[in-house]
């Protein structure tokens, strides 16, 4: 893995510590899910290829930016990647966005940002929310990281198509605990069912989607229904045997579609 160097970005109500590697670009920034952190990506980065130009961060109310004050909505988790970017990013750069991380990236993508050469969308919240995002699946969400426990079954029953080796399913449990009340609350409570498709439709840049095959949360199904009717340049791939957590599960895979995808944008 490229050595990283930590950079305090400053934001509203305080600073990212923002983990920036490599100098090959263009740069992928990546975006991690609720739940997640700049660790999500561990297993990816390691597989990339030496040098690669990397920048990842946890986001506001999670892990090490859990003191930083809300609101911690979609559109000011989309305020800080822009501030993350101009500050990190001096060049071309992809954004690489896993669920939550991908409609806040998709957000951001909608604006325009310059430099802006493509998105990575692994296992993604579509744009338009899905019938089955009701008020009592949402409340029931909610809860979902509650304490120990309950992220315990979240990974091994909902999130995850097979067991994670031991350190990446302890990083997850420590992440999906590292947050406070009011940012564990605001993505299922309202962020999950915030209709984006306006901003989804402006995205400009060659978007790929890594669906998992067995994903619960975010099925092929729902995205081909969901999500691509919005982004109609958008390619899909489904990896499978694999769910909803693809960067822990599934690194390799996430990886190998990075490269092809920055090999189509060379082409």
């Amino acid at each position: 893995m490229t050595m990283e160097t930590t950079r305090p970005v400053p934001v509203a109500g305080g600073t990212l510590d923002v983990r920036v590697g490599g100098r090959t670009g263009p740069a992928l920034v990546f975006v991690h899910y609720w739940g997640g952190s700049a660790d999500t990506w561990n297993g990816v980065i390691a597989r990339l290829p030496s040098g690669r130009a990397t920048v990842r961060y946890d986001q506001r109310g999670w892990g090490t930016s859990r003191s930083l004050p809300g609101p911690y909505g979609l559109d000011r988790l989309a305020d800080d990647l822009d501030r993350v970017i101009a500050a990190c990013v001096p060049g071309p750069f992809v954004l690489v966005g896993h669920s939550m991380g991908a409609k806040v990236s998709q957000l951001l993508a909608a604006r325009g940002p310059a430099g802006l050469a493509g998105l990575v969308l692994v296992a993604p919240a579509p744009p338009e929310p899905p019938g089955t995002v009701t008020e009592e699946y949402r409340r029931e969400l909610s809860h979902a990281y509650d304490s120990p426990a309950a992220v315990r079954h979240a990974l091994d029953h909902v999130l995850t198509a097979a067991p994670l080796p031991g350190p990446v399913r302890a990083t997850a449990l420590r992440d999906s605990v590292a947050a406070g009340p009011e940012a564990r609350r605001e993505w299922p409570l309202r962020g999950i069912a915030e209709d984006i498709t306006g901003a989804a439709r402006r995205i400009a840049v060659p978007v790929t989607v890594l669906a998992a095959e067995h994903d619960v949360v975010e099925p092929p199904g729902v995205l081909r229904e969901f999500l691509l009717p919005h982004l109609p340049h958008a390619s899909l791939v489904t990896v499978p045997d694999a769910g909803h957590l693809l960067p822990a599960e599934r690194p390799g895979a996430v990886a190998a579609a990075i490269a092809d995808f920055l090999a189509v944008l060379r082409s």
